[in-house]
């Protein structure tokens, strides 16, 4: 089974937005991988709390422009600190945001963002994954896009809104050239034509009876 990973890209996108900050970084996506899955590709996304960050009811992340997203797909996995936290997190997806105040990410208003928002007790602070938080999508094939947080620092509790890149899917979902009728229509039309061809038949030995 193919499972394609991308983790030093987005270590290394991380740790710029860790530094541009003026002294923390909020929640951060530091791998994506992609596996298929029934037809689809189940999209994965590790993301970490980092040492001098806390987590508390109310914080969330979106992750922008995610094509092709299968609906009902969204879940998280292997939660911190265990299974139970999956309940902690709730997840939705909308055209546009929602988006932390002062960043002003690229978002296709045509494309579904997804976004988890949490709801569990106050974890005071990090190094920890929080979790493998995954979709579906019709497509294999990435692109640039951008991940968006916000949540508290440990030390004074101020909020921090946090910007980052991460990779999210693309493609375009294809339909049958107007006039070509599909496999199901072929199969009902091949149906007809015996039933048609006994219509007539009776058809033509009626008037001959009459005769």
């Amino acid at each position: 089974m193919i499972r394609r990973t991308w983790t030093a890209r987005l270590l290394a996108a991380a740790a710029v937005a860790a530094a541009a900050a003026p002294a923390s970084a909020g929640l951060l996506p530091v791998s994506v991988s992609v596996q298929p899955e029934a037809g689809n590709f189940r999209w994965t996304y590790s993301v970490v709390l980092p040492s001098d960050m806390k987590l508390q009811a109310g914080d969330y992340f979106t992750i922008y422009d995610f094509g092709g997203y299968v609906p009902g797909s969204g879940m998280v996995l292997s939660p911190f600190p265990d299974d139970m936290a999956a309940g902690f997190w709730s997840f939705s997806t909308s055209k546009t945001g929602p988006t932390p105040d002062r960043l002003n990410p690229q978002d296709d208003p045509m494309t579904d963002n997804l976004t988890w928002k949490y709801s569990g007790p106050t974890i005071p602070s990090g190094q920890l994954t929080l979790g493998n938080f995954t979709a579906t999508s019709m497509f294999e094939m990435s692109q640039d896009s951008f991940f968006t947080a916000t949540n508290p620092t440990a030390l004074t509790g101020e909020i921090d809104s946090n910007i980052t890149e991460t990779l999210t899917p693309t493609g375009m979902v294809t339909t049958p050239p107007p006039g070509v009728p599909e496999p199901t229509t072929l199969a009902l039309a091949g149906l007809g034509l015996p039933v048609a061809g006994v219509a007539r038949w009776v058809r033509r030995k009626r008037r001959q009876a009459a005769d």
